[in-house]
């Protein structure tokens, strides 16, 4: 194997300049070397220098360190193991040198994508899986794209960015409307099918990287029954870039509805937006309908979206509206924020057809295979009012075991299977456990996880305006991770340990 180049930055991305194995590389080095140029490139755009943005994206591209790192996350993400339509993985060291090395723009052609489909509430959801290659040469890109995306965006936009998530996008619709002057209507939006029918030519006008690469990308079409079908619209959902892409797209939205409110009312009107899911609060149900509503068509014409006119609508904050999986309603002037009905049902509808599908296994093995969904159902919940949620959940939960139990043993009766089964600890009754036997003969003890002992605690949202590539909230944001990864720490050592036999579960 030859040797590594140095990259357009003059600095050696592996130990010793001249080691040439994946192992050796000096990872924080390549991510500091590549994050320092996405910097310029994100001060370049702020500057309106635009010619420099080119000329730096370009760059870094072509750089081997570039190259390196998008090769990593691809290779290291939960989708590494499937494969696209060439039906290449990417597994062992060499090989993904050799992936890196062969990232090249010159006579680029993307193929098509493999057309897989997903579950979803109404039916199933179509994928386009990229191969590997292609998905390496989009996390390229997206490393190139994603400072200018992000000195660009919207404030109140929340979905596909980094250091953002569904907490902030709540959080913020609580600040909106939790005071007692504050704005009582919504606009909920909705998308109609955002990702398949976004314009081609809008994107290759707007997205700021190379036309042709991007060009291939977007009419790759996919193949389906062996069959090859063409794309002429939409970008591809499951396509590293096409969040991103998305979200380019969408931006100005906030903008737009502003500039609609300010023209007959002196409050201003108030964007949440995640994704293509987005919410607008403003003062009047009439704003909503005849100003904002005409200048949101608009804005999505250009883009050859629209308005999905079964799923939006215009409601008042009394009645409630659901965001994101959020029930955000006011009570007799009180603003509460509790998990949605629809949400609530269809876990427990996951959780039923776990338990229902596996009849047959030890109580240990369906412990293992619940925990992680309850606790991770339980934490996407944890800063709003979900207490009385949490304990509704668990009680459905132990009827479902309870159930599971008395199956398995149609003959015993109530005291065996609660022997059996159930125990206690400390004042903790019923609480359904399992047993393994090690290898040393001894015998491990499982109990299921109480979602009721998942400490609420409010989430603190991120200042709207922070970006990754804004100097001026590199400690900010270095701060607000670090916090998060202590809380992350607590997570995992109390599920470890089992939420009942240590007394550190709460999250300082």
């Amino acid at each position: 194997m030859k040797k590594l180049q140095m990259t357009t930055s003059g600095t050696p991305p592996l130990i010793g300049a001249s080691s040439t194995t994946w192992r050796d590389i000096q990872w924080q080095k390549v991510e500091v070397n590549v994050y320092r140029l996405q910097m310029r490139i994100a001060k370049a755009r702020r500057e309106q220098r635009f010619n420099k943005v080119k000329a730096l994206q370009w760059l870094l591209t072509h750089s081997l360190e570039a190259k390196l790192l998008a090769v990593k996350r691809v290779t290291s993400s939960q989708g590494a193991k499937t494969p696209g339509v060439d039906g290449k993985l990417y597994q062992c060291d060499s090989k993904k040198m050799q992936l890196a090395l062969s990232l090249k723009q010159h006579g680029y052609k993307a193929q098509p994508l493999k057309r897989v489909y997903i579950p979803k509430r109404n039916g199933k959801r179509p994928l386009g899986i990229p191969t590997l290659y292609d998905r390496a040469m989009q996390a390229l890109y997206l490393l190139a794209v994603e400072p200018v995306a992000e000195t660009q965006a919207d404030p109140n936009s929340y979905g596909f960015r980094p250091n953002r998530s569904t907490a902030d996008a709540v959080e913020r619709c609580f600040k909106v409307l939790c005071n007692k002057h504050s704005v009582q209507w919504i606009l909920e939006g909705d998308i109609k099918a955002c990702f398949d029918k976004i314009s081609h030519d809008w994107l290759l006008k707007n997205i700021p990287m190379e036309r042709r690469i991007l060009k291939q990308w977007l009419e790759a079409g996919f193949i389906e029954k062996q069959t090859l079908f063409p794309t002429t619209e939409g970008t591809p959902q499951g396509g590293i870039i096409s969040p991103v892409a998305a979200n380019i797209a969408l931006d100005g939205l906030e903008e737009v509805v502003q500039q609609a409110a300010s023209r007959k009312s002196k409050h201003k009107a108030h964007t949440v937006r995640y994704a293509d899911d987005f919410v607008i609060m403003g003062v009047s149900k009439e704003l909503l309908e005849n100003d904002i509503k005409p200048a949101i068509e608009e804005f999505l014409a250009e883009r050859g979206l629209s308005l999905s006119l079964e799923k939006t609508k215009i409601t008042h904050v009394e009645k409630g509206f659901d965001f994101l999986g959020f029930n955000v309603r006011k009570y007799q002037g009180k603003l509460l924020i509790k998990p949605s009905k629809s949400g609530v049902t269809a876990f427990l509808r996951k959780i039923g057809e776990v338990v229902k599908t596996h009849k047959a296994i030890t109580a240990y093995e369906l412990i293992s295979m619940l925990n992680p969904k309850i606790m991770g159902w339980g934490y996407y919940y944890r800063h709003v009012v979900a207490k009385k949620t949490f304990e509704y959940v668990d009680d459905c939960i132990y009827r479902c075991l309870s159930y599971w139990t008395r199956r398995r043993h149609q003959k015993k009766n109530f005291t065996w299977i609660r022997k059996k089964y159930f125990h206690s600890k400390g004042t903790f009754n019923w609480i359904f456990f399992g047993t393994q036997e090690k290898k040393d003969g001894k015998k491990e003890v499982l109990d299921l996880n109480k979602m009721a002992r998942i400490p609420i605690k409010r989430h603190v949202k991120i200042i709207q305006e922070a970006t990754p590539y804004d100097p001026a909230y590199t400690d900010y944001l270095a701060d607000r991770k670090q916090n998060r990864n202590d809380k992350l720490y607590h997570y995992n050592r109390v599920s470890t340990l089992n939420l009942f036999s240590e007394k550190h579960w709460l999250v300082k």
